[in-house]
């Protein structure tokens, strides 16, 4: 159901709404259509689960719920399918937020970059700003376009225009726009759509697409898979679609930051036995848009304890003490893969060691840069790198 209520909808949605014993929906979605509801109306409960028991529980008889746009774009259907058999469930869709609010700038839908901030940090946004695109994000409450103004400007996007569209298709609608470093909108409807037209600054913070990302855009102490080491890394750690990732020895989370960057649909936990660069670790993950990232601080093996078993892992750091690739092999499930960097000669010794007892391929990678030397310039080679891959059989 759109913002337009009954008048929006179809011959069936009316009959079906009207044959329904209980009607389950938001406050907003009873009011706008207080007349055609004749059965029980019952209003989302929180935690949402105990609503969602409810439904299941009336299995068998005629259940109508009431949903904004459509309900399989980051809504209630999404969530019902999870425990409602398909076959039992019949959607009749309305137009989404993101597809109103495309038809109302003209921008075609499939070259906009469509993200639901509802209920989620704006962090997420982060890796999507790059120059000239276009993004559409649905929004949590009337405070969201403020704040999301404000972390465009500070991450360098203050340029940007932002169009805010508030209660689309309905009575109330409204369109405004303004450059995100002049963000002086009030009055804003809680029920909004930011739109944005990105232009990034000189010195914006931009997140490529590719694995390998400058240094300086992490914060870090030194202790960082440098930036080509790590774009080899995850070459080697090859993401797949949904596949968990143990960073052991994280650092500054570089890797798993980097994994997550790689799809959506990745995850990923560092183990980080200082507490300083735990923190730290949170701080960059917030900083790149994954804020999802979990951050374990311990000390392996005893850290890795009762977590969810990896699909991939990678030992960064601490590798060399006792235990640790012992355990990460046995919590790796069949089929999964095992990527080890070693800089000290103690940890190359035991990546030497694993490679002749389980197989799997060794690789010396050795960078140097341009540095000067006297009044000229020269190669400074950094510390070379073994790395040790290996697939669990």
């Amino acid at each position: 159901m759109g913002e337009d209520g009954p008048d929006g909808l179809g011959a069936e949605a009316r009959r079906r709404l009207e044959a329904a014993t209980v009607v389950f929906g938001g406050a907003r979605h009873h009011s706008l259509a207080p007349s055609l509801v004749r059965g029980e109306r019952l209003e989302w409960e929180s935690p949402f689960e105990k609503s969602v028991e409810a439904v299941v529980a009336r299995r068998g008889t005629p259940v109508v719920v009431l949903a904004s746009g459509d309900p399989f774009l980051y809504g209630v259907g999404a969530t019902l399918s999870r425990y409602v058999p398909v076959d039992e469930i019949h959607t009749i869709p309305a137009p989404s937020a993101f597809s109103l609010a495309a038809s109302r700038l003209g921008w075609p839908l499939q070259d906009a970059t469509a993200i639901s901030l509802h209920g989620r940090p704006l962090a997420l946004i982060r890796p999507h700003l790059h120059q000239g695109r276009r993004i559409i994000a649905l929004t949590s409450d009337a405070q969201s376009p403020g704040e999301f103004a404000s972390l465009l400007t500070a991450a360098g996007f203050g340029q940007s225009r932002m169009h805010l569209l508030e209660a689309l298709g309905g009575k109330r609608e409204r369109v405004r726009a303004c450059l995100a470093a002049d963000f002086n909108l009030d009055d804003i409807d809680a029920l909004n759509v930011c739109a944005l037209e990105v232009v990034a600054s000189s010195d914006a913070r931009l997140i490529a697409f590719t694995p390998g990302l400058d240094d300086a855009l992490f914060e870090h102490d030194g202790q960082i898979t440098k930036q080509e080491v790590r774009a080899l890394t995850l070459g080697a750690l090859a993401p797949r679609h949904g596949e968990l990732l143990w960073d052991i020895g994280a650092g500054s989370g570089s890797i798993a930051i980097e994994w997550m960057l790689a799809d959506t649909s990745l995850r990923a936990i560092a183990i980080e036995q200082s507490a300083e660069r735990a923190a730290r670790i949170a701080r960059n993950a917030e900083g790149f848009g994954v804020p999802a990232m979990k951050v374990i601080e311990g000390t392996a093996p005893d850290a890795l304890a009762g977590l969810p078993q990896p699909d991939v892992i990678f030992i960064g750091g601490g590798g060399s003490e006792a235990g640790v690739t012992d355990a990460a092999i046995a919590a790796l499930k069949t089929g999964g893969r095992l990527v080890a960097n070693a800089v000290t000669l103690e940890m190359e010794a035991k990546l030497i060691a694993l490679h002749a007892g389980l197989g799997g391929s060794l690789t010396r990678i050795e960078i140097s840069r341009a540095a000067p030397v006297g009044g000229m310039s020269g190669w400074r080679p950094a510390m070379p790198v073994t790395q040790w891959r290996w697939t669990k059989n």
